[in-house]
C-alpha cells in the first residue's frame, strides 16, 4: 500500500508543476500580439489608415514590436534642432532606441491623429502630411503636450503589401 501511494503523490506533485510551469508567462517578455488576435485594435496595414491605426496602438499600449513593424529598414527621422538652426536626423536603430526610453520613462502617451493635409502619390509610395496632438504624461504633475504636422514618406512592400514608414520629418511645436 506504501508504494501506490508513493507513486500517487508523485505523480501528483509532477502534474501540479507541469500546470504551473505551463500557465506562467514572463512578464518580462509580454507575448505579440498579432492582428489576428488584437481584438480588432491592430489593422494588418494594408492601407494608409492601417499605418496609423498601428502608430496610434503603438504609443497608447507602448508596443515597440508594433511600432517597429511601421518602419522601414532604411527609415529616417527628421526634426528641426531650433538652438541650432538646423534639421537633424537619425535612423532605424536610434528611432526604435529613442521610441523605447520615452515608453519606459512614462506613464501614459494619448495620440490623437487630426485631418490629413496632404495625401499625394501612387500605389507603391504616398507622400501624407497629418497634424497630430500628443499629450506625454510623465506624472500627474509633469505633462507635456504636443501639436504639430508628421510629414510621412510611406512605401507599400510588393512582398507582405504593408504599408510602411521610410521618412518621417516631425514639425510639431516641441
Amino acid at each position: 500500500m506504501r508504494k501506490p501511494f508513493k507513486y500517487f503523490i508523485s505523480i501528483l506533485i509532477l502534474s501540479v508543476f507541469t500546470v504551473l510551469v505551463n500557465s506562467c508567462e514572463n512578464p518580462f517578455a509580454p507575448r505579440y500580439r498579432s492582428p489576428e488576435d488584437s481584438d480588432g485594435m491592430l489593422s494588418d496595414q494594408k492601407d494608409i489608415d492601417g499605418v496609423f491605426d498601428n502608430f496610434r496602438y503603438a504609443y497608447i499600449f507602448k508596443d515597440t514590436l508594433v511600432y517597429g513593424d511601421l518602419l522601414e529598414p532604411d527609415f529616417i527621422f527628421i526634426y528641426r534642432n531650433y538652438e541650432k538652426g538646423t534639421d537633424e536626423s537619425w535612423g532605424r536603430d536610434q528611432e526604435m532606441l529613442t521610441s523605447y526610453r520615452l515608453f519606459q520613462a512614462t506613464q501614459s502617451l494619448e495620440l490623437v491623429w487630426n485631418e490629413i493635409l496632404v495625401n499625394v502619390g501612387d500605389s507603391l509610395t504616398r507622400d501624407v502630411s497629418r497634424s497630430f496632438n500628443l499629450n506625454i504624461v510623465f506624472n500627474p504633475s509633469d505633462i507635456v503636450r504636443i501639436n504639430g504636422i508628421a510629414n510621412f514618406r510611406l512605401k507599400k512592400n510588393p512582398e507582405d503589401q504593408k504599408w510602411r514608414i521610410f521618412t518621417w520629418r516631425d514639425e510639431s511645436n516641441f
